[in-house]
């Protein structure tokens, strides 16, 4: 492990020495900042007083006591001494799981007002940056009425993505660096890491609390996903590790960040056939697969959400653009827009819909089959153009991705538009 010092170090507090707290702070001391730890914890304190880690995590005893010996790390158990220097503070304290599985904010609220009382009067502007794993909009409905009227008072959120047992090679070799709050705040508290030769994610500050809880739920998403496969394919004679580890070389579509945008829910003849194939499989095979059976009724829920925020549409003509499961394609074999256009002609909204690569007469096969049996007057719904249906309809939905030049005719159009698949 190496790292670049600092040739100006920023005097930073860190509230709670625990995993984040005290890695945090001996790494923010190696870059050459000045490093006030406080916790009431006073084995805690001690401990980092004598350049000593208060629990192992490889590599961290090291840089305490290169921190202590150098005077860029010290620890208090007095909030009003360990903030009387500093230019950022850092909250690092636990936010546990309660009884039905909310987050503690117990001890955010015990810090924050600690932070409060110990700042009154300063003049000196202090930003305070939530370390802690928080639900979008902790920081303001929590943190920012305590510290409301203090002069100078800025607040960010700086979410850690520290794991223990690689918890200092985490922080001394970021794969993302994430801040969130008011630009001139965010950007110092990103300078902290400048060292470090990474580009912070500059971002909202709620957006900084969820992607947080974002990343650790995909991490958890896919360790299900690969046990499960693992369980399927062992069942079946086959090797889960070949498997696996063949499907993550492709780093196109399956290590990658494709699929990973929110938009309109999944439709077409294969990621619905196979997902029912597999589940189907595996309960022939008495194995248990929650998170792949939970695949498709996730998909129709999200739908159905689609589906209601197109019915509280203020009333008026509805234009669809788009009605193939997704754009370039004219196959409408279980399309999501579909579902969306039959519902709403069975609800007796008046809609029409227009896709660039979609004319019911050339349709052919199983695909004219489906969409006739699906909705057998779908030709009465079909908009013969993109103008056309631009000029009937008072609101505009978009069940697809339109190409750049028919985004900018719907955007000459002046029409009220709901996106489905931003």
């Amino acid at each position: 492990m190496t790292a670049i010092i600092e040739k100006v170090s920023t005097h930073v507090a860190v509230l709670g020495l625990g995993y984040v707290g005290c890695v945090s702070a001996a790494c923010l001391a190696r870059l050459g900042h000045q490093i006030t730890g406080i916790d009431v914890d006073e084995f805690k304190v001690r401990r980092i007083q004598e350049g000593r880690a208060p629990f192992f995590e490889p590599g961290l005893e090291e840089l305490v006591h290169q921190g202590v010996e150098g005077g860029r790390l010290t620890a208090t158990t007095l909030v009003d001494r360990g903030l009387s220097e500093a230019d950022i503070a850092f909250i690092c304290v636990g936010t546990p799981s309660e009884s039905k599985g909310d987050l503690g904010l117990e001890q955010l609220r015990r810090v924050t007002t600690d932070i409060a009382r110990a700042v009154k009067g300063r003049v000196k502007p202090l930003i305070v940056a939530v370390r802690s794993t928080v639900f979008p909009g902790t920081c303001a409905d929590v943190v920012t009425p305590i510290l409301s009227g203090l002069e100078g008072v800025s607040i960010i959120c700086n979410p850690e993505f520290l794991r223990e047992g690689s918890a200092v090679r985490d922080f001394m070799e970021p794969s993302l660096l994430v801040v969130g709050g008011p630009d001139a705040a965010a950007r110092r508290v990103a300078a902290l890491y400048e060292a470090l030769g990474v580009q912070a994610c500059l971002v909202s500050l709620q957006a900084a609390e969820m992607i947080k809880l974002a990343c650790n739920a995909y991490h958890a998403v896919k360790i299900c996903f690969a046990n499960e496969i693992g369980s399927l394919a062992a069942a079946m004679g086959v090797s889960g590790d070949e498997v696996m580890a063949t499907l993550c070389r492709d780093t196109k579509l399956n290590v990658s960040t494709a699929y990973l945008r929110p938009g309109f829910a999944f439709g077409g003849s294969c990621l619905l056939k196979d997902l029912r194939a597999l589940t189907y499989r595996a309960g022939r095979l008495d194995i248990c697969l929650p998170l792949l059976e939970s695949g498709l009724p996730s998909n129709d829920a999200h739908l159905r959400r689609a589906i209601q925020n197109v019915l509280d549409l203020p009333p008026g003509p509805i234009g669809i653009f788009g009605l193939a499961f997704k754009e370039n394609t004219d196959d409408l074999r279980e399309s999501p827009a579909l579902t969306l256009l039959t519902y709403l002609a069975g609800k007796g909204r008046d809609v029409r819909v227009f896709d660039p690569h979609i004319r019911i007469e050339n349709l052919y096969g199983s695909n004219r089959g489906y969409a006739l049996s699906t909705i057998p007057n779908i030709e009465c719904l079909m908009a013969p153009t993109l103008e056309g249906l631009l000029g009937w309809a008072a609101h505009l939905v978009l069940a697809q991705k339109p190409s750049p030049p028919v985004a900018a005719a719907i955007a000459r159009s002046g029409l009220p538009v709901l996106n489905l698949c931003p």
